[in-house]
This record gives structure tokens, sequence and C-alpha cells, in this order.
């Protein structure tokens, strides 16, 4: 894993790549294309672990875990996200054959369930390589492809989609007293440096989603400010992904644990719309699903269907 000091600063990063066009705002999967032009996807969240903050051990069994990836496709989820390492705050690493005896049966599973979209998430190039070839589609990997050195390569010759979520530090020490100058700044400089390294890489700019990492080595303020910077973010061109669903910092803000987070992060999830996010990550689908439709009706417009 990478060096765990905290990086306060990124040095400002200048060189601009073109912006996708409308016909290109659309992922090209192995399980058919998400088109996200005109409305906003929806990212459920499979935690295959014993310790996430939210809902640990829930879906621990692989049997709930896959019956629980077809509901969300039901409710409304265009991808499913599976990951079997937690990134909660202080979490301790799983050794790499830990974490593909928890995700495989899960991929394979809902794969034999469903033809839509699945995520793999994590960092380890070997787990991603042995997800995707059990039938996921897209790697979500929170450390912009800078744990693994092998994950770049893997992915640029996999050709699929690849998510790159800006963190301070690792899950284990990025709450220790996260610092920054300028967060909206230096989350925007970070995210551009990984885009064109990925891209200088081999891997297409329209197969890159981009992620400014709410919760991962953020405070409270860090997190409001770069929900209100999201702009910032969105102007880099690429698809953005917004992650803030059942957050800490919504908790404090409501006085309310995980279970109980649910109007905070449909808030959150409405506004990131309208900031111009164009994947949302959810525990609750089926109500993120109905927020959100009333989100894109504002952003993009509504013209109900024939009677």
């Amino acid at each position: 894993m990478a060096d765990e000091k905290q990086q306060s600063t990124v040095t400002p990063f200048s060189r601009s790549a073109p912006l996708l066009s409308t016909e290109e705002r659309t992922l090209s999967t192995r399980h058919g294309l998400l088109e996200f032009s005109r409305r906003t996807l929806i990212m459920g969240i499979i935690n295959v672990t014993p310790d996430s903050f939210s809902d640990g051990g829930q879906r621990y069994d692989a049997i709930k875990a896959v019956a629980d990836g077809v509901v969300m496709f039901k409710s409304g989820a265009d991808i499913v996200d599976i990951g079997g390492e937690s990134s909660r705050p202080g979490a301790t690493p799983v050794s790499e054959d830990e974490e593909l005896a928890r995700v495989l049966p899960v991929v394979r599973g809902l794969r034999k369930e469903s033809d839509a979209p699945i995520s793999i998430d994590t960092y380890k190039s070997n787990v991603a390589r042995a997800a995707l070839d059990a039938g996921a589609d897209i790697v979500n990997d929170i450390s912009a492809l800078r744990f693994d050195p092998a994950m770049v390569a893997m992915i640029a010759a996999e050709k699929v989609p690849v998510v790159l979520m800006h963190m301070q530090g690792t899950p284990r020490t990025m709450q220790q007293e996260p610092e920054y100058e300028d967060v909206v700044r230096e989350v925007r400089d970070f995210l551009a440096a990984q885009l064109y390294a990925s891209m200088d890489a081999g891997i297409p700019q329209d197969m890159i989603v981009i992620d400014p990492g709410i919760g991962f080595g953020k405070t409270l303020q860090h997190n409001l400010q770069l929900l209100r910077g999201l702009p910032m973010i969105a102007a880099l061109g690429q698809p953005v992904l917004v992650g803030a669903s059942r957050k800490a910092f919504i908790g404090r803000i409501l006085d309310a644990e995980p279970p109980n987070r649910l109007e905070g992060s449909l808030a959150t999830a409405v506004a990131s719309v309208l900031a111009g996010a164009n994947i949302i990550r959810a525990h609750d689908v089926a109500e993120t699903a109905k927020a959100v439709k009333i989100a894109d009706a504002i952003r993009f417009g509504y013209s109900p269907l024939p009677a």
C-alpha cells in the first residue's frame, strides 16, 4: 500500500484534456451502455464485510448479498458495487485471499441473476482481475490506481471503466487530522493528475469516472466545501461519482447513527445531482432513485410519458 503519511497539498495541475461531448457521456461496459447525458445513474452498495461502517455483517453471507443485489437492480440501481474490504476510518486491510473469498461468490451469483453492470470495489489488481473474469464490468478504486502499481496496466489491458477516487492517506490513517489549504482545488488537481496519468497509461478518457472521495480524509467542513465546490470538479469534463450515503458528516449534522441517516443522505444526493454529479453511490437504492428522479427533472427538464 502507498505511504500512509498525510498529504496536505497537491501541486496545481495545468494540463487540460478535451471535454467529453454529449455523445461521449456514456460508459461502455461488458454488459451494456450506461448513458447519463440526461439523467443520473444510481450505484447500489453491497459490502461483503463484517466491519463496514454502516452495514457491516448484513451481507456477509453470499446468498443474502446476491439476493439484495437483485433487489437493488429492481429498485432502480444502474450498477451494483461489490466490496470485500472495509474502507471505514481506521479499517485494517484484509489479505488478497480473504477479499477474493468474500467477493467472487457474490459477483458470480449476481451475474447469474442479472445482465446489468457490476462494479468491484477494490484497489488490488488481482482481486479486480478475478472479479472481471467472474462477470464484473467496472473497477472502483479508492486509491485512484496508486496503491497497486499493476492496477493501471491491468485496467488498460482489460478495457473496462474505472472510478478514480481522492483520498488523503489510507483508510487506517485518513481521519487523523486531515489538512488542506484549499480542499476543492487540491482534490480537483489530484483528480486531474490521476486522470491524465491514466490516459497516458492507455485508459481511454471516456472510460474514466472521478470521485472527490467524500468522507475519505476529510473533516465535516471539508466535505461540505467539496459538495459546494462540486461544479469545479465536474468542470474537468469527466463523469463525477459522489458517495456520501450515511457518511459520518451527515450523522454529525443530524445527530444520527448510520441506519437513521436516510433523509440526510437523500438531501446530499439531490444537492450533488444539482451541482453536477453523474453517479450517486447509495445504500438505500429505492429511496435514492426516487429523489434523484426529481433532481434530474429539475436539472435536465422533464417530459412526462404518454398516457
